[in-house]
């Protein structure tokens, strides 16, 4: 069976035109395409996709961009969500929104070229990003909504300038579909908890980006930092080249723990339990808390004796109702391990004051934290 993308065909002008269909948001193939333009008024755009048409833009790439625009506008008016009484009903009604308002608008898709080049008049040169995202091309035409390659060539601007982290010393280069460490407040608390007496050897469950590995590194810790994503443990691997920390850092591809034990394990899992619908959200929703149990689970044959396991964990599934303190603790205590310090911090995003947000109230009142977990 071939991993490569499925083919697209469809009629351009009289003509049958062929392609590879693109979708980091694993989203199936369109089963018809349709070309559209300038000439197309708004409206019937935007009732296309509504009907769940495809529409392959053949016009001016930056009348794309402004259709696009427009279309997101329109369907922050669309999709709607009125907070409930239940705040899990009010998640789940905002995942279904989101999920809707993100497929209508991966409806407009863009052709682009075996190289990469964007097949339209004014276009922008995005074969970098292409590149960074997906590798060398194969020689083959592709097709891709828009919406993804806009977020591809953003992501390409944050991996090129960076996020300025001061206690990992530098800056971390986010790759695309690598959840980018914006959020500082957990950094801080890994930055300034106390290391274990002795504390010479750390694990990073989950690595990501390399944040928590390089920060580790600067406390003077040996780290070996583990991810399963391909993406992630080459980021990993190129943040500590850049920031000079490779000789302390091992980057590994493993399901959570790397082989042996150490004195500090730490671990920043994906903090609501929810279903992710597509690869790039698998850094924010954890199905049914499996990373979260997994590491708890583990975590005591994979400490030193004296060591600490430090569990990062914002308790926004708590206030949304998707997962109470009390079972928190009984997973705790059934891997055989006690809560020996806490260190909170509150976030300062930009959501916490947004009050049209239909989560806001479980925003405002989220506490991040750092458990500190020894064996019993």
């Amino acid at each position: 069976m071939s991993d490569l993308p499925p083919y697209l065909e469809w009629s351009d002008q009289g003509r049958l035109r062929r392609a590879r269909w693109r979708s980091e948001a694993g989203l199936p193939a369109p089963p018809a395409l349709e070309t559209a333009d300038e000439q197309w008024p708004l409206a019937a755009i935007l009732d296309a996709l509504r009907a769940g048409r495809h529409l392959l833009w053949r016009g001016d790439w930056i009348a794309a961009r402004r259709v696009l625009q427009a279309l997101t506008q329109r369907a922050a008016q669309l999709f709607r969500v009125q907070p409930d009484v239940s705040p899990a009903i009010t998640f789940a009604r905002h995942r279904a929104v989101q999920g809707e308002r993100a497929a209508l608008l991966a409806r407009l898709l863009v052709p682009l070229g075996p190289d990469y080049k964007v097949q339209l008049p004014r276009a922008q040169d995005v074969r970098t990003a292409c590149r960074a995202a997906w590798g060398k091309p194969d020689g083959n035409n592709s097709v891709v909504a828009l919406r993804e390659l806009l977020a591809l060539v953003s992501a390409c601007e944050w991996q090129k300038k960076g996020v300025s982290v001061s206690a990992a010393g530098g800056r971390i280069h986010p790759r695309y579909g690598v959840f980018s460490p914006l959020r500082g407040e957990y950094i801080d608390l890994v930055a300034t908890a106390p290391l274990p007496p002795g504390a010479a050897l750390a694990f990073d469950i989950g690595t990501g980006s390399g944040v928590l590995a390089a920060v580790l590194a600067r406390r003077g810790l040996q780290v070996v930092a583990t991810d399963l994503a391909a993406r992630a443990l080459e980021c990993a691997a190129e943040n500590m080249e850049r920031l000079g920390l490779a000789s302390q850092v091992s980057v590994l591809a493993a399901d959570l723990f790397p082989p042996g034990r150490a004195t500090v394990v730490v671990c920043n899992p994906p903090w609501l339990p929810a279903q992710p619908t597509s690869p790039v959200e698998m850094a924010v929703y954890d199905p049914d808390s499996r990373m979260l149990r997994g590491f708890l689970q583990g975590l005591a044959a994979h400490l030193l004796p004296g060591g600490e396991g430090w569990l990062i964990l914002s308790d926004l599934a708590e206030h949304l109702g998707l997962r109470s303190r009390r079972e928190l603790e009984e997973w705790i205590a059934a891997a055989g391990l006690q809560v020996v310090g806490r260190l909170d911090t509150r976030p300062g995003h930009a959501k916490v004051q947004d009050a049209g947000d239909p989560l806001h109230a479980a925003r405002a009142a989220e506490v991040t934290s750092l458990w500190r977990l020894a064996t019993q």
